[in-house]
């Protein structure tokens, strides 16, 4: 599974976006299911209500009713004190929730392949402390 970060969503939904054509192409090309985080999808939400209309949120979460195009990791509440954690560790960016619950859930999955238009915040971002992330989209923006 490859973790999907808010970016990719919004530059795969919002075609305005500066990202829009090179996350579109890249999508195309995935072959392995994505998950993502409840937290990742009210900022999706959020921010393309803010940048786009108000229906695009709403049809984001219509095309995954219909066509399934990710898992959601259940945060629990057993996991706040890591997110709390992770919060403080990186509070000079600032991380947001968002950002540490995909984190943590690299730090469930085991792995950091992440696809993601934020270069900085996932290049600086360590899971278990010092697994570096790697972002499959980062080859694909530099074209």
């Amino acid at each position: 599974m490859i973790i999907a970060d808010t970016g990719f969503w919004v530059a795969l939904f919002d075609p305005r976006d500066n990202h829009h054509q090179t996350v579109r192409a890249y999508a195309l090309t995935i072959n392995e299911p994505l998950i993502t985080t409840l937290p990742v999808v009210t900022e999706v939400c959020y921010l393309l209500q803010k940048r786009c209309n108000p229906l695009k949120a709403a049809i984001f979460l219509k095309t995954q009713q219909t066509a399934h195009l990710f898992s959601l990791f259940a945060i629990k509440e057993a996991h706040l004190p890591r997110i709390v954690e992770l919060m403080i560790q990186y509070a000079d960016l600032p991380m947001d929730l968002a950002d540490a619950s995909l984190v943590l859930l690299a730090e469930e999955l085991g792995h950091g392949r992440i696809i993601s238009t934020d270069r900085r915040d996932f290049h600086t971002y360590r899971w278990k402390n010092h697994q570096p992330f790697c972002n499959l989209l980062e080859v694909a923006l530099c074209q």
